[in-house]
């Protein structure tokens, strides 16, 4: 439903299906038509595979969407939202994040799913994701795991801090895959935000209810206070709180359990607070949708009786990972680029700190040769 919004609203169906075949799956094919569904004209687009039962855990679909080649930011939608898929069916089955195999989501039509729709919302240029109220359906559904109950357990997994509803349908409005896509790329929820709008693309569902229309809208606008010309990507959260009677070793244990609960950055600054004591000022960057989640992590694993959050805006550069060889062993270089252009490249210090201590050389000697040997790669870029 996702995709045929987005090729209503005028992604171009062919260009996307020129990135996907890049993630090397076999035996698929991709076509989209007009549909009427209750009142309303709308776009379904249909993927078909050969591909039987399959499943396949987070690693191997991350390490395909790495190796295709994808626009930097759509790579890293796609990505995110797998990795929270993977989470919430990590918590629903109660088991570690690196075993969970996709069973539904894991198969092919689902990846198309997931990186086309990552894949036309860069072929549109969206910046800002807002979604409205999700109606979630009801009864019960069929799965791999039999019948559970509407919305399914992972979907309610992926809806925590998501408005939800149901207006009786006894159907599954939303499915994990839907939620994912929603939930992961939001960054506030809105019947309509203020925007000027410019394009409008309805994507049809494959049943057709009696009750009401099954499609799903996308409205593409330019937000209403950006100035002409002026480019912002999606805000950050930011959550703040001044510390002065924890022990050091706590924050160090806090930013490794912050990171792996999706904060995007998570840094101290010296402060003097009052009664003239010396503290630090804590300071946590993620996406508005895992507020809720870290700043319960703070008051479980700090000393501090309150927070401030506030969101910002904010401009990056686009990146990527490309790998160089050299005579230690492959690198991973982290590539921002602005208008094409690469400003920066920087090894990456895992992959050097390992090098060094397997060669028993040093450190700066195998990050000097990584960055070599992208430069007589990339002569452009000296």
């Amino acid at each position: 439903m996702v995709l045929g919004a987005l090729v209503e609203a005028g992604a171009d169906l062919r260009a996307i299906e020129t990135e996907l075949r890049k993630l090397g799956l076999e035996g698929w094919s991709i076509s989209a038509e007009k549909v009427k569904r209750g009142a309303i004209f709308a776009t379904h687009v249909k993927v078909e595979s050969s591909e039987g039962h399959h499943h396949r855990g987070l690693s191997i679909i991350l390490g395909r969407i790495d190796k295709a080649g994808l626009a930097p930011r759509a790579a890293e939608r796609a990505r995110r939202i797998f990795t929270r898929l993977a989470e919430a069916e990590a918590k629903v089955h109660n088991m570690p994040v690196e075993e969970v195999h996709f069973h539904e989501v894991g198969a092919v039509d689902s990846i198309v799913d997931i990186v086309g729709a990552a894949v036309g919302f860069e072929l549109l240029g969206i910046d800002e994701f807002a979604c409205s109220a999700l109606d979630v359906g009801a009864g019960q559904v069929k799965t791999t795991h039999g019948l559970l109950p509407v919305p399914a357990p992972a979907t309610v997994e992926l809806l925590r801090g998501a408005p939800m509803y149901t207006s009786g349908v006894a159907r599954e409005l939303v499915t994990p895959t839907g939620a994912a896509i929603a939930t992961t790329l939001s960054t506030r929820y809105a019947q309509i935000p203020e925007m000027t709008l410019k394009a409008v693309g309805y994507g049809a569902g494959s049943a057709d209810f009696a009750e009401k229309a099954n499609v799903l809208r996308i409205l593409v606008g330019e937000n209403a206070t950006s100035q002409s010309g002026e480019h912002w990507d999606a805000p950050v959260s930011v959550i703040e709180t001044n510390l002065d009677d924890m022990s050091p070793q706590i924050y160090g244990y806090l930013v490794e359990r912050a990171l792996a609960a999706g904060a995007l950055d998570v840094f101290s600054t010296s402060v003097q607070m009052k009664k003239n004591r010396p503290g630090v000022l804590l300071t946590i960057l993620c996406d508005p949708s895992h507020t809720a989640r870290l700043i319960d992590l703070v008051f479980r694993e700090t000393t501090t009786i309150g927070v401030r959050t506030y969101d910002v805006r904010r401009k990056v550069l686009d990146r990527e990972v490309v790998r160089v060889e050299t005579q230690f062993g492959e690198v991973r270089m982290k590539i921002s680029r602005m208008n094409g252009s690469v400003l920066n490249a920087t090894p990456e210090y895992d992959d050097c700190q390992r090098l060094a201590a397997e060669k028993g050389i040093p450190l700066k000697s195998v990050m000097a040769a990584a960055s070599f040997e992208f430069q007589k790669q990339n002569p452009a870029c000296k």
